[in-house]
């Protein structure tokens, strides 16, 4: 009898969970329920499993609604009527229509309308939901003449009560107004709740024709879903076969090309792996794959493909991955096995500037009904909850500020405040709005719309309207198309060495820079800013600790800094071990022969396989099922229980004593949730090294395109000042010779327009455009007659110099624009056939007092070009410590004068404190750590120079200065505001920081971490 159900899947309008949706049908008594939520189907599946564990009968459909409020409701008959009603919305949802007041023609789908919007003449599927208070209508004639098509329509939104008031609470967050300004039409009935069946059926006693249409209706609606077969596009060749036979031809190629004619383990290892992905039907899958990445390939774009996927050697083989398994020990079972019927996806990378061109191909390749990103669900979190709701109750914007921003002890306790907690608790976990995942895709055999109505947002990509659990649950396989700026560098940077080295590096033969000598060089000194994985200040302060030379170091440190692993202790444990090779004992013999490249630390996930593998004596694949089930990967208690008991088992009947067992299963127990996939970090570190050996023998070119693809964890001064300290001249934008983007002339680099603040970007890019066809400008005024620019966008090119080729200063320019600009006609820029004479205004001479040029770059570039930021300081102070003299001051005190390019805050356990990035005077790099109570007197006021002083403190070759002073040293007066004292120090605010932070908990102490590093034997 409950046709009209709302989960809270109905966004901001439903109150009620699914789990709790379905046991309220229970407690009523409820035989069979529909759940129509309003215009999505995102719940549907859940709901069908739900309602089958508890023997209610489930119908899906859903609710159309338009401005009006309630159109209609529509049933899914059948699996196909699931498709028509999909499609229908589908089709609006592109085109952006409003939908019709009356349903199209369903073959397979019963429509119920309202009173309210009844048609004319109702056809065979459709019918008249009449409410529970409107049954005295029926007294009338007109009413009871449409008796046979009138059903029970008791619509459930809330629970009543308090509920009642969230959905009155979540309509006013959808209208973006204050609550007392909903309208009756805005929000549902407070009898739209789910009453007990006998008391829902007594309402309709006297017209039992209308229970009777409603129970026909129901027998009518039988939507089964088969949730154990694949939904994704089954063969790539035609059939099953025939996949396998193409794949293995591909396979063998590649393993020709990768391993010779005669490589034993590579051959038997392909053969195997094609065993279990013919038997996993997984052959379509990975020939999609490789049909994408050899579209890449064709179009010369750069890939990455990485994940577990990089377990395979049939991956590597096809060239989906450049990461040979044998030679890192990798186990395909970490990826796919018999025991794991649902496969982890492909995670391939390419260059943000790439990806819509793949994802375009991959939409037209298989077919746009057949393809669509996945969906994700975003909830209400905790700034988004206290926002909303503080704007609904009518705060003013401080106190919203104060909600979102501060911490709950924080807060005001008056009885808004109190009515708004009440609510946010009741919203935490609730959906907010559907969205698209960031990189998942769908590949269908059936069209999509059979499964789930499609939603297309700005982005321009159809995305589906559930996200990739449920899509996963239903039979779903995606594909990851990711994008990385990394990769962009790279690319970039080849190209721009071709250009302006004339040299062509064939970047993708990742044997020319894996492991390259000069590259460890720098690597080991953490000389590593603008390449991929490994700029971070923590990634640049491990590669030191770790003297990091080598590939496989850099493979442990892509993963020991992972906040999970990191978090474990291990990545302490790892780097102790790596440095004191002799003061720790092996725990056991098989931690020694199989861990022994991490020194018997559980650094990656295929670390718990093997333990599981060699020590207990399990098989790889149950291994994996440890693994997973230790890391809760969607595995119950009682299922990690039964691998628990398999696994004490196959210990005892190796014989090995059951405390030693114990310990060895407490080991993987602490460290599996945390540890990471050893393939996914392998494929980092060959990317790290590509964009190092760019850095090492190209490296103004490198960082230039660094700069053009906007850097990674740094602004773009930092990348600025590696540049310069690699031996470029910096050159300020030029009309003449900058582009939109950085451009590079032999060692000279000039800064693109695209870095000009208030500068607009069609502006920048239609300068170069215009020069590049028609050729240089010759003055001021001949750019004024060729680019349609106003004052103040002219003024922003003469303050940074960009008429330097004139030779004339800015204050003369300044005055000839205003001159040339004040009764300029638009039309004066058509082409001319001759060239008029530029004209030669005698203007004054505006004199410029030293750092003008330096203070007009602050303002708009947000550094100075033309000097240093030392140079600007009024103290002549230049003495203290440098940061190559570091490591001779182990545990003294220093003083030092530095320029600060980022910070971050971390959790202690005495509070939050900070690590900081510099540069000194000589330009090199340094770090500091400000602890909470140092930093109570002497924190940080944004961007700038400061005189640091404190102890040096070296960790395993790195030092750091913990600080317990620090000021931040004042510029010079801004000299173009000479007669206004109130901006001389405005403008140096520009300066900025890269701020980062962390909500983790405080690493572990080493006697926290509990890895023994004394022997344990049989």
């Amino acid at each position: 009898m409950y046709l009209n159900c709302h989960s809270y899947h109905s966004l901001r309008y439903g109150t009620i969970p699914l789990d709790d949706l379905v046991a309220l049908g229970v407690s009523c008594g409820a035989n069979a329920m529909a759940l129509t939520d309003i215009q999505t189907v995102t719940g549907i599946y859940d709901f069908i499993k739900a309602c089958k564990a508890v023997s209610i009968k489930p119908l899906v459909g859903m609710e159309f609604r338009g401005e009006a409020g309630l159109l209609y409701i529509g049933l899914a008959k059948n699996r196909e009527g699931l498709g028509e009603l999909c499609r229908f919305l589908t089709q609006h949802n592109f085109k952006g229509q409003p939908l019709p007041t009356t349903a199209p023609q369903f073959e397979n789908v019963a429509v119920i309308y309202p009173l309210e919007n009844i048609p004319q003449e109702l056809r065979a599927f459709e019918y008249i939901g009449l409410r529970p208070e409107q049954i005295s209508l029926l007294y009338q004639k007109t009413w009871l003449e449409q008796l046979h098509k009138i059903v029970v329509l008791q619509s459930v939104t809330h629970r009543g009560g308090k509920e009642y008031e969230l959905h009155r609470v979540l309509r006013a967050i959808d209208n973006n107004v204050i609550l007392s300004k909903l309208t009756e039409t805005d929000y549902c009935q407070p009898s739209e709740v789910m009453l007990p069946l006998d008391h829902l059926l007594a309402k309709y006693i006297h017209y039992p024709q209308v229970l009777t249409n409603t129970e026909k209706l129901i027998d009518d609606c039988n939507f089964e879903y088969d949730f154990s077969t694949p939904k994704n596009k089954k063969h790539y060749s035609g059939s099953k076969e025939s996949d396998l036979a193409l794949l293995t031809k591909l396979a063998k190629e590649g393993l020709l090309k990768r391993y010779g004619s005669s490589h034993a383990a590579a051959t038997e290892r392909v053969a195997r792996e094609l065993k279990v992905i013919d038997a996993l039907n997984f052959s379509a899958y990975f020939l999609i794959t490789w049909d994408i990445v050899q579209y890449s390939k064709s179009r010369g774009l750069m890939h990455v493909g990485r994940g577990s996927g990089a377990n395979s050697i049939v991956s590597y083989c096809l060239g989906i991955t450049d990461i040979c398994p044998l030679e890192l020990d990798l186990y395909f079972e970490r990826f796919l096995n018999l025991n794991r019927k649902s496969p982890p996806d492909f995670d391939i990378d390419w260059s943000w500037q790439n990806r819509d061109e793949i994802l375009e191909y991959i939409f037209d390749r298989f077919g746009r009904e057949h393809v669509a990103f996945c969906g994700t669900i975003a909830e209400f979190k905790y700034r988004s909850i206290f926002r909303e709701l503080g704007k609904v109750f009518g705060l003013p914007k401080e106190e919203l500020d104060a909600l979102s921003k501060q911490r709950p002890d924080k807060h005001d306790h008056n009885a808004v405040v109190k009515e708004i907690y009440g609510f946010a608790n009741m919203l935490t976990k609730f959906p907010n709005m559907r969205s698209m995942h960031s990189c998942g895709i769908l590949i269908s055999e059936e069209p999509l719309t059979n499964y789930t109505a499609l939603e297309m947002p700005p982005k321009g990509f159809p995305i589906v309207q559930f996200d990739m659990h449920i899509a996963e649950d239903i039979g779903f396989d995606k594909f990851d198309i990711l994008s990385q700026r990394g990769l962009g560098s790279i690319r970039d940077a080849v190209d721009i060495i071709e250009q302006n080295a004339g040299v062509r590096v064939d970047i993708e033969d990742v044997t020319i820079s894996k492991n390259e000598t000069a590259a460890n060089g720098f690597l080991s000194k953490g000389k590593t800013i603008g390449c991929f994985y490994i700029e971070s200040p923590a990634m640049r302060g491990l590669l030191r600790r770790l003297n990091c030379n080598n590939y496989l170091t850099l493979v442990a440190a892509s993963s020991v800094i992972r906040p999970g692993v990191a978090m474990s202790g291990m990545m302490a444990e790892y780097i102790f071990r790596h440095n004191n090779p002799d003061k720790f004992e092996y725990f056991h013999d098989v931690f020694k022969q199989h861990l022994g490249e991490t020194y018997g630390v559980m650094v990656y996930q295929e670390d718990v396989i093997k333990i599981a593998l060699h020590y207990g004596g399990l098989d790889a694949a149950d291994g994996d099922v440890l693994r997973r089930a230790i890391s809760g990967k969607g595995r119950s208690k009682d299922a990690l229980q039964k691998v628990k008991d398999n696994f004490f088992l196959s210990c005892e009947k190796k014989g090995h004593p059951l405390e030693l067992s114990q310990e060895v299963y407490r080991q993987i127990e602490s460290f599996a949730g945390y540890s990471f996939c050893k393939a996914h970090s392998a494929s980092y570190a060959v990317e790290s090294y590509q964009s190092l050996y760019l850095k090492v023998y190209y490296p103004l070119e490198f960082m230039v395109a660094v700069i053009n693809n906007q850097g990674g964890f740094y602004r773009t001064e930092v990348y600025v000042h590696e540049a310069r300290m690699s031996g470029a001249d910096i050159n300020n934008p030029c009309v003449n010779k900058s582009e939109y983007q950085t451009n590079i002339y032999g060692s000279d680099i000039y800064l693109g327009f695209m870095h000009l603040q208030g500068l607009e970007a069609k502006i920048g890019l239609l300068i170069a455009e215009e020069r590049n066809q028609y050729g240089d400008y010759l003055s001021l005024d001949d750019f004024i007659r060729r680019i349609p620019i106003g004052i103040e966008g002219v003024q922003i090119l003469i303050w940074i110099g960009a008429f330097r080729f004139t030779g004339k200063e800015k204050g003369e320019l300044l005055i000839a624009a205003r001159l040339l600009l004040v009764n300029f006609k638009p039309q004066h820029r058509e082409p001319m056939l001759l060239q008029e004479p530029t004209k030669d205004y005698k203007l004054p001479k505006v004199e410029r007092a030293d750092f003008e040029d330096a203070f007009d770059e602050i303002e708009l570039l947000s550094f100075p070009v033309s000097c240093s930021p030392f140079d600007l300081l009024q103290t002549k102070y230049r003495g203290g410590a440098r940061a190559k003299e570091l490591v001779n001051f182990h545990h003294q005190e220093v003083r030092i004068l530095a320029y600060l390019i980022s910070t971050k805050q971390v959790p202690t356990k005495r509070g939050d404190m900070y690590f900081g990035t510099w540069i000194d005077l000589d330009g090199e790099y340094f770090d500091t750590a400000h602890f909470a109570d140092s930093l109570q007197r002497y924190g940080f006021q944004g961007g700038g120079v400061y005189l640091l002083l404190g102890k040096v403190q070296i960790d395993y070759h790195f030092p750091t200065i913990v600080v317990s002073k620090m000021a931040k040293m004042p510029f010079i007066p801004d000299p173009r505001y000479s007669h206004s004292k109130r901006h001389q120090f405005e403008v140096q605010k520009n300066l900025q920081q890269d701020i980062s932070a962390t909500n983790r908990f405080p690493y572990p102490q080493p006697h926290e971490i509990g890895l023994p590093r004394k022997a344990m034997g049989d």
